[in-house]
């Protein structure tokens, strides 16, 4: 539970007698504790087939020939289908301008990175699904592959899309203009490598499709491990021409997304199921889920700050590669979108440029991983920020106190072209460092480094500021109440470990005055909820639960006048007081229940029910400081994380124990990796991290004790004045474990680390240190920059996302 000093009277503290801003419970997780729960691969169909995939085995060639001869004779298989058999469009890259990178639905005339799909096995079991795929022959013609974002641009590298004539599959830079570095008294550079990552939901993707008439006018239900089940019944139905009235997409109980389970895939599951007319599943497994599944993070950076002698800022120069994979996978896109958004952080900058790329590459296509471009701007500034300290002879938090904007900066209209809407990065930041003893910490690590202990001591800071909500879509919530005084939440948002039903319930039951057992959560149902925007970029509490607050005013609203009606009163002096009582203020004799109201209600065909549409005029943005604490062991190069001290604001804190989840499930995620996930590919394109044997994700044994408490900035923007949690911990804390590692070597002369800081790359920083022989933090980028389109500068101050892909 997050260390969090509630006192009464504060600002945003809870009120007496409501549940809101207290540490409740969540009412979701007795039911999957005790296996009650329903996901996919648990769902039992009759006559249910089984999906395999037979994926390419090499990075890049021409496909000259699948073999499914001695597949399609084994027993149990009913169908098998090679390129051209389905019917079925390609879907176009996100990062391209065009269709020239569209994605097949099974691999054409060339493959294009290992696990790319090249025929379908469907059989009556899983087991012979998997023995027919192993048999299916296929005739390769190998070509040159590139698996490097850099080496892609190279003058003689293989082109994924010849059509395209490089592999640039789109960007931008900012117009000619004064350099931003010009007057400085200091620059600082670097070139930073933000690994890419796996995201390795504990649940990887999952679809079962149903044909036929269900009886409730459906001809086709689909149940999906996915975060907005609207969103991929809309895609599904653009895709194949469906009518939307007549299917059904129900997301039961997902098992972990993180970005990884927005959009459709594995759409050949729909046309199998349709061509063959039987249900049809297809459960990814871990080793499919490595290599399928879209990766996260990605980007080569180079960035440049200028600053006076005193340490403030003077401007900055960030030029910025996005590993797109193969087919102009989004996640390159994010190099342009909310990495570029984000790239003055929480520091007043006053000239900034910025130009970037999306980048193919013969690697898994890229995707959007928690915190999808956010984290990767905080990484690059932070880094920064410490080189920068170094180079002045300044403490790394003074540097950063000395260019964190003010409270009275807000709202702060950005160079980036995004309003932030409110913050405090000061109180965060004196937070953390109280928690944490900084001072102590820094005299400790000066007796380690006096002593000459070889277990050195690293302590490093970041301060941050990210982006939830944005895009501008709303969100629908309802709420009704029924004739045994229970309620029905309904919403667009769809949970998957968020604790939606637990947070949702507590602003109903607050507004309402029921108890949380008395209320039901409903989501993820498109026959039952009419619409949604579903659950991604931290926007669900601030739009959905402003959403749901909405329509529970209404209902008490429709409450107040029917009491004044059978009360004679005025509908102003009817309130709703403790124990779900409605009627005249200061007259308890005169109340009704709300059974008795329903009831009412509903004799008159006018049920207690509303829907609700909410739109919140801009996207919110949450800050926060983190302090992170390591050893590093001179003589081996392990590092062990000792201490992590994280201070966000979310804005308004509804529920402090779903905040404190919320902060260490990213936590977690960002010192992963900081210290040791990577996913990795030869020259050749084949990955040397596709089984967990050799992908290094940390256990709970790995990992500190996680020392969480918030500050809260509530938002303008919407009546709860909540912003996102969702993705805050895995801005702050990659940062700070980066900077804590390079801190404890700082004193050998070593300025920066790629991540991961795995023990290798540590022991041979500090030989390279002992021998005189550290690499340059910097080289100048591809020339390939200098040849981009010119994007015109973005509106200062705008509020949604001003260059969505």
């Amino acid at each position: 539970m997050p260390g969090r000093d509630d006192t009464e009277g504060q600002p945003g503290r809870p009120r007496p007698g409501s549940l809101l801003g207290n540490a409740v419970p969540r009412v979701e997780d007795r039911r999957i504790l005790i296996g009650d729960s329903g996901y996919v691969d648990d769902l039992q169909i009759d006559g249910l087939l089984h999906l395999e995939f037979v994926r390419s085995t090499i990075a890049h060639g021409h496909l000259r020939g699948v073999d499914t001869t001695e597949a399609a004779a084994l027993p149990g298989v009913v169908a098998v289908f090679r390129p051209g058999d389905l019917d079925l469009p390609p879907q176009r890259g996100v990062a391209a301008s065009d269709d020239t990178c569209a994605r097949p639905p099974l691999a054409g005339d060339r493959v294009r990175f290992v696990g790319d799909p090249v025929a379908v096995v469907v059989a009556g079991t899983k087991t012979a699904a998997v023995d027919a795929a192993g048999t299916v022959v296929v005739d390769y013609d190998p070509l040159p592959a590139v698996a490097d974002a850099e080496a892609a641009l190279g003058p003689d590298a293989p082109l994924q899309f010849e059509a395209l004539g490089s592999n640039v599959a789109s960007g931008h830079r900012d117009p000619d203009g004064a350099d931003p570095l010009e007057g400085a008294d200091v620059v600082v550079r670097g070139r930073f490598e933000n690994q890419r990552v796996a995201v390795l939901p504990l649940e990887g993707n999952a679809v079962a499709v149903v044909p036929g008439d269900d009886g409730a006018g459906h001809d086709l239900t689909v149940y999906v491990a996915t975060q907005g089940a609207h969103a991929w019944k809309n895609q599904l139905c653009d895709l194949f021409g469906l009518e939307p009235g007549r299917v059904r997409v129900v997301a039961p109980d997902v098992g972990g997304a993180f970005g990884a389970k927005l959009g459709v895939a594995a759409e050949h599951a729909v046309a199998v199921a349709r061509r063959l007319e039987r249900p049809v599943k297809w459960v990814e497994t871990r080793s499919e889920n490595l290599v399928a599944m879209p990766h996260g993070r990605g980007q080569v950076q180079y960035v440049e700050m200028g600053l006076r002698r005193d340490g403030t800022i003077t401007g900055l120069r960030a030029r910025i590669l996005g590993d797109s994979g193969a087919y102009a996978g989004f996640g390159g896109v994010l190099a342009q979108w909310t990495t570029r958004m984000m790239a003055q952080g929480p520091y007043r900058i006053p000239r900034v440029r910025y130009d970037a790329a999306a980048i193919l590459t013969n690697t898994t296509p890229m995707g959007a991983f928690r915190g999808a471009g956010r984290p990767e701007a905080a990484a690059f500034l932070e880094r920064l920020m410490d080189m920068a300290a170094v180079e002045l002879g300044l403490d790394p938090v003074e540097i950063r106190r000395r260019n964190l904007l003010r409270p009275d900066d807000f709202p702060h209209a950005t160079l980036m072209g995004v309003t932030y809407d409110s913050g405090n990065y000061g109180a965060a930041l004196d937070e953390a460092l109280r928690r944490a003893g900084y001072e102590a910490l820094r005299a400790e690590q000066a007796a380690r480094r006096a002593s000459g202990d070889p277990v050195q001591l690293g302590i490093g800071v970041s301060v941050y500021v990210e982006i939830t909500a944005g895009g501008g879509a709303g969100e629908w919530g309802s709420v009704e109440v029924h004739e045994d005084a229970t309620v029905t939440v309904k919403v667009g948002t769809s949970s998957h470990g968020q604790g939606h039903a637990t947070a949702f319930a507590m602003i109903v039951a607050d507004r309402l005055q029921v108890p949380l057992e008395a209320i039901r959560f409903v989501q993820s149902d498109t026959a039952v909820v009419p619409t949604g925007g579903g659950t991604g970029g931290s926007r669900s509490l601030q739009m959905g639960g402003n959403a749901v607050r909405g329509a529970a005013e209404a209902v008490v609203e429709q409450a107040r006048h029917l009491a004044a009606e059978l009360l004679e009163a005025a509908p102003s002096d009817i309130v709703v007081t403790g124990g779900g009582r409605i009627g005249v203020a200061g007259v308890p004799a005169r109340t009704f229940g709300w059974a008795e109201l329903a009831r009412v209600a509903g004799a008159r065909d006018s049920p207690l029910v509303s829907g609700f549409d909410f739109k919140q005029a801009g996207s919110t943005f949450p800050s926060g400081a983190h302090v992170a604490v390591v050893e590093v062991d001179l003589e081996t190069g392990s590092v062990r994380p000792l201490r992590h001290v994280a201070v966000d604001d979310c804005g308004r804190v509804l529920n402090p124990l779903i905040v404190g989840g919320q902060q260490h499930g990213g936590i977690g995620q960002g010192i992963a990796q900081a210290l040791w996930e990577a996913f990795v590919y030869d020259s050749d394109g084949n990955p040397l991290t596709a089984t967990l044997a050799d992908y290094a994700m940390p256990s709970a044994a790995e990992l500190p004790s996680f020392e969480v408490a918030s500050t809260e900035t509530p938002t303008p923007l919407n009546p709860l004045g909540a912003k996102g949690i969702g993705e805050a911990g895995a801005v702050g804390s990659t940062p700070a474990v980066q900077n804590a590692v390079v801190d404890a070597l700082s004193h050998l002369g070593v300025r920066h680390l790629d991540m991961p800081c795995t023990p290798e790359r540590v022991w041979r920083a500090i030989q390279n240190a002992t021998n005189g022989t550290l690499p340059a933090v910097w080289r100048e980028p591809p020339p390939a920059f200098a040849a981009l389109p010119v994007r015109g500068a973005p509106a200062a101050g705008r509020t949604d996302d001003p260059d969505p892909p």
